[in-house]
């Protein structure tokens, strides 16, 4: 079986704990974007690294360009990429080229009877499903989810290419959001707003919380698209941020699917909601029926009290 990691260095790393799993009986190859230096090819745990320095992985077209450079010299049984915006889009693009079938977010690998078994992340977090495909097949990997591993395979070999650096889109200007330090998707404790608060200045109550308990202030979609209350780096969500925290407090939040396929791999979830029919409370491990503008003072209330 051959396995092949594109990515820039530092997804190709983290694909390494994807598909340690199965990787004691795979020929490990990787194609990096970008210029990295000797040391740092040579750190990954593949038997051969092919760097492809002018290939750009902000464009869908030169990652394309590069795995179908890869793709004609070699054959894989698996191509696994970061399941990043613009590797869903190469991905699809590659799989439609070689005839091959194509998964998204997937989150683990296992071998059953001799052969790799997929698991994705289905139904917006609310199930997973186990697949099994022929190959060759491109898999895109949920991200964040997976550490560099040693896989026991060492660089023998270093291949360079070249691409032509044709696009169908150019990127003209770039222009960063800005960007308040904050970053949900690593913290270990969160408290996250939702509908439930009133007004825009009551949010100071979630952050006077966070602030007491060393935890990052995450919020529902609503929050962030719709009312704009807090910015997009807060929110989290199906179309935000996933995140894994040992604790993840919910506040007036009610548990829509949207929401609850960024939170399902928390540890600990607790619900604070006045309504009891709220679906979030289905979903977590502790559970508190109230109105948070009485609940959320009270408990401040008390952790000010223990803390002195």
């Amino acid at each position: 079986m051959k396995i092949l990691l594109a990515g820039r260095i530092s997804e190709v790393a983290e694909l390494t704990g994807f598909i340690a799993p199965i990787s004691s009986t795979a020929d490990i190859h990787a194609l990096i974007f970008g210029k990295p230096g000797e040391d740092e090819i040579r750190s990954l745990s593949v038997s051969k690294a092919i760097v492809a320095e002018n290939a750009d992985p902000s464009y869908a077209d030169d990652v394309v360009e590069a795995l179908k450079a890869v793709l004609g010299k070699e054959v894989y049984d698996y191509i696994v990429l970061v399941a990043t915006r613009i590797n869903k889009e190469a991905g699809a693009r590659v799989a439609q080229t070689i005839g091959a079938p194509a998964i998204t977010e997937a989150i683990g690998v296992r071998l059953e009877d001799g052969s790799p078994v997929f698991i994705r992340s289905v139904m917006a977090g609310k199930a997973i499903s186990k697949e099994t495909l022929s190959s060759p097949a491109v898999i895109m990997v949920a991200p964040g989810r997976n550490k560099p591993v040693d896989t026991g395979k060492r660089v023998g070999e270093i291949q360079r290419i070249s691409i032509s650096g044709k696009r169908s889109v150019e990127i003209i200007e770039r222009k960063g959001k800005e960007r308040k330090g904050v970053r949900v998707e690593d913290a270990e404790i969160i408290v996250s707003v939702g509908r439930g608060f009133k007004s825009k200045e009551d949010l100071s109550m979630a952050f006077k919380l966070a602030e007491l308990i060393g935890a990052q202030v995450g919020c529902s979609r609503p929050i962030a698209a719709d009312l704009k209350w807090l910015s997009e780096e807060h929110w989290i969500g199906l179309s935000g941020k996933k995140v894994r925290p040992k604790l993840y407090i919910a506040i007036g939040i009610s548990g829509q699917p949207q929401h609850l396929a960024g939170i399902m791999d928390s540890k600990i979830i607790v619900a604070i909601n006045k309504d009891p029919g709220a679906p979030i409370f289905k979903y977590s491990d502790y559970g508190v029926v109230e109105d948070l503008y009485v609940f959320i003072p009270k408990l401040m209330e008390k952790l000010s009290t223990r803390q002195k």
